[in-house]
């Protein structure tokens, strides 16, 4: 017999789950508070899962999660929560909850649905099915901890119509992760849509969001359904959202509150459906600090909260993340030796998973034969000699420094010294060429070496090398 522990200091709510769930045959026990619990003897009862309030009138329902995990790991636990505290149960996912509902319950079935899944021993398929969406568009996860446990907590998020912030370095793969939500999601048949907040002007930004009528401004010439419209069953990625106005902001948190809209130059009010999923490299609470973002969207987008790690901090999954990259390219046999892993593992990728494609992309283009095994000695010298994050083990000293670019601009002048006296014909392009690639890795020396000094603070690095952060970007290969 199935034995199910409910932990919930509304009377009511205990009394109808256990008449509900011994209806079904279990044997159900109710406490209502922390004392209650703390009083089980653990050792003789044993469950096989539990629904826990996350807000009781001794404790918190995080502590008896824990505390349920330490006495009994093998119990399944699901979490019963308001909308107001939908974040807090999320963090419980990460302490070992299997899942969580919303209350007052308004879907008894579903609330059946919830329980009879958490007692299967459905946690291999649900693996199965996570490596699946994410192998299907191109997620690779490797063998880092943190990326499986993002995984997990994203997936269960995606069965629930909450709206979603990712936050994380460029490049790091946040639509990637937004799209394994809208294909884990019950809208995955409908559209995903994403728009760069900050790579369109404002008054166009209205338009592509909330659409416009004809002769709304010069250039409308004909009416246009705006995103909200077009994916109003599906799913909306918002990316560089800490780039939207202020004006814009106050128009999303509109849609946000009362799921209506008016497109530009209308008097109707259209409703939407669309499940809202926004993305930043910034820290939004600073930005909300700094009055640069509105509290109040802040806390409408920040409903979930999920944090990719950068590269630098999944070492471990370069090796899957390259093998991957080489596979986009099916005409060439290109492999990486053991030694070339090794040496692409010490490097930071500030540029993350972006700067790592682009430099299989040049690898390849470059590489003379379909068929080759990539060594050290193959590698550009920037790759493995210069290391700016202040957390790597191996970080290189400022002497190693030096002398990987003396090195590297006594080759590169010997090289053009050695075609300027040879009397033959000369190609004054490809000589040209040698001094993009001379500027571009002197550029990208002196950005490694700075990000170092700086602890990796790319605005406080830009700012001493007085450059603006695209031309840093730039440089580092993040075009």
């Amino acid at each position: 017999m199935i034995n199910l522990l409910i932990i919930d200091d509304e009377i009511e709510i205990g009394n109808f789950l256990s008449r509900l769930f011994t209806a079904k045959g279990y044997r159900v026990q109710v406490v209502n508070s922390g004392k209650e619990f703390f009083s089980i003897n653990f050792s003789l009862q044993k469950f096989h899962a539990a629904m826990i309030d996350l807000k009781l009138p001794d404790v918190d329902g995080l502590t008896l999660l824990q505390q349920l995990k330490k006495f009994q790991p093998r119990c399944k636990a699901i979490i019963m929560t308001g909308y107001s505290t939908i974040k807090t149960a999320v963090e419980a996912i990460k302490f070992g909850a299997s899942d969580y509902i919303e209350k007052p319950f308004d879907d008894i079935d579903l609330l059946e649905k919830q329980i009879d899944s958490l007692l299967e021993d459905n946690d291999k398929t649900a693996h199965e099915t996570i490596k699946s969406i994410a192998h299907e568009i191109g997620f690779i996860t490797g063998k880092s901890e943190k990326m499986e446990q993002l995984l997990k907590t994203a997936y269960k998020v995606a069965q629930k119509n909450v709206n979603v912030l990712i936050e994380g370095e460029t490049g790091t793969g946040k639509e990637v992760l937004s799209r394994f939500i809208h294909h884990a999601s019950p809208r995955s048949q409908e559209s995903f849509i994403g728009v760069n907040c900050g790579a369109i002007p404002e008054s166009l930004l209205e338009s592509e969001l909330f659409g416009h009528e004809k002769g709304a401004f010069t250039g409308a010439t004909q009416q246009r359904k705006g995103l909200f419209s077009i994916a109003s069953q599906g799913t909306l990625f918002l990316d560089e959202i800490a780039e939207a106005s202020r004006s814009i902001q106050v128009k999303l948190l509109r849609v946000l509150e009362t799921r209506e809209f008016m497109p530009v130059g209308s008097d109707k009010i259209f409703r939407t459906n669309t499940r809202l999923i926004a993305a930043t490299n910034e820290d939004l609470q600073e930005a909300v600090k700094n009055k640069k973002f509105r509290e109040d969207l802040y806390y409408r987008l920040n409903v979930v909260h999920l944090t990719i790690p950068p590269l630098r901090e999944r070492k471990e999954d370069i090796p899957y993340l390259i093998e991957h990259l080489l596979q986009r390219f099916p005409n060439s046999n290109i492999t990486f030796s053991d030694d070339a892993l090794a040496y692409l593992q010490r490097y930071d990728w500030p540029g993350n998973i972006r700067e790592l494609a682009n430099f299989v992309t040049r690898v390849v283009a470059l590489t003379d034969s379909n068929q080759a095994v990539i060594t050290p000695g193959d590698l550009p010298i920037s790759y493995f000699a210069i290391s700016s994050h202040p957390n790597i083990g191996r970080t290189i000293s400022k002497k190693s420094e030096e002398s990987e670019l003396e090195s590297y601009l006594h080759r590169w002048t010997n090289q053009v010294l050695t075609v300027f006296n040879q009397k033959e014909e000369i190609s004054l392009e490809e000589i040209l060429d040698q001094v993009k690639d001379l500027e571009a890795y002197v550029g990208k020396a002196f950005i490694m070496k700075t990000l170092k000094d700086v602890e990796g603070n790319r605005k406080e690095a830009a700012k001493r090398l007085q450059i603006t952060m695209r031309k840093l970007r730039y440089l580092l290969n993040e075009k």
